[in-house]
């Protein structure tokens, strides 16, 4: 009888959770529908599905050649943006919360204290304070970081470090300290230790950490539009499809084409990397 009303309650949960699955699903399946369309359809018929689904490539063809949008060098700053710094923020993230966990002293408890503590200051109080910051230094040291790769990689740095640093930390609190002990009797200098026996522990948590920060990377829109600007060369996808959007407002089938063709590639790499994410955010909460 027991057995029968836990199976109940097991069917019961898994209804609700394919309701709620089918509820975030809906806006993706929106896009999709409404990429295989021309524009009356997409007006007309929004929730209808496409009666011709080959139409969907007639539509990328044409955002490929558009330079509203410019579609290949937009991937490529995308690309070059979103790789860069996640990198940079695995390696050096890694690295200091290494040093942060190995280190016991109350300095090292309270610079971890201050990423924690700026992980919870909003992004637009130090919107204003950044754009100046970058000016006085492109004033006084010449150094170029509005509307440039190494200025938009630099400040997503500087805001990605703190998470990244805590889920680090957590993750390599886990690693006993013995292998490193074992390691230093055996000859091993401190960079060996890191890259030869704590690197390679680290794979779950590096996998967490690029799923999280390229899903923000690849779709902000807010920091790109403050560093880079309209009309600039180096365009990021989410830039790039709002520009389009508004120079094509009545032209929904493209528009969507357009999110639709954004949102693939951090699609493919979440599912290539997905397995990871849940060992990596655990792992780092048993100690």
């Amino acid at each position: 009888m027991k057995k029968s009303g836990n199976t109940k309650n097991l069917i019961i949960f898994e209804i609700i959770i394919a309701f709620i699955f089918l509820i975030y699903l809906y806006p993706f399946l929106l896009i999709l529908i409404n990429s295989a369309k021309d524009s009356f359809a997409v007006t007309q018929s929004p929730l209808k599905a496409p009666e011709n689904w080959s139409r969907i490539f007639v539509n990328i063809a044409k955002i490929w050649k558009d330079q509203n949008i410019n579609y290949p060098s937009s991937f490529k700053s995308s690309v070059i943006i979103t790789s860069i710094s996640l990198i940079s923020l695995n390696v050096f993230s890694s690295q200091a919360a290494w040093v942060l966990v190995r280190t016991k002293s109350k300095l090292s408890s309270a610079i971890f204290l201050m990423f924690v503590a700026a992980m919870v200051i909003p992004f637009q109080i130090v919107m204003v304070p950044l754009l100046s910051w970058f000016r006085n230094i492109d004033s006084v040291l010449g150094i170029k970081l509005l509307r440039t790769y190494g200025g938009i990689i630099f400040a997503y740095l500087g805001f990605g470090m703190s998470l990244t640093i805590f889920m680090f930390h957590g993750f390599i609190k886990a690693i006993p300290v013995s292998l490193e002990e074992a390691a230093t009797i055996d000859g091993c200098s401190k960079p060996q230790i890191f890259y030869l026996i704590i690197t390679p522990l680290l794979s779950p948590i590096h996998a967490t950490v690029l799923i999280l920060n390229g899903i923000w990377i690849w779709n902000d829109y807010l920091l790109p539009l403050m560093i880079l600007g309209k009309g600039n060369k180096i365009q990021t996808f989410p830039l790039a499809v709002a520009n389009f959007a508004g120079a094509y407002v009545k032209q929904w089938d493209l528009i969507m084409t357009a999110i639709l063709m954004a949102i693939i590639p951090i699609i493919i790499f979440f599912l290539i990397l997905q397995r990871y994410i849940i060992k990596g955010m655990t792992a780092g909460s048993i100690k």
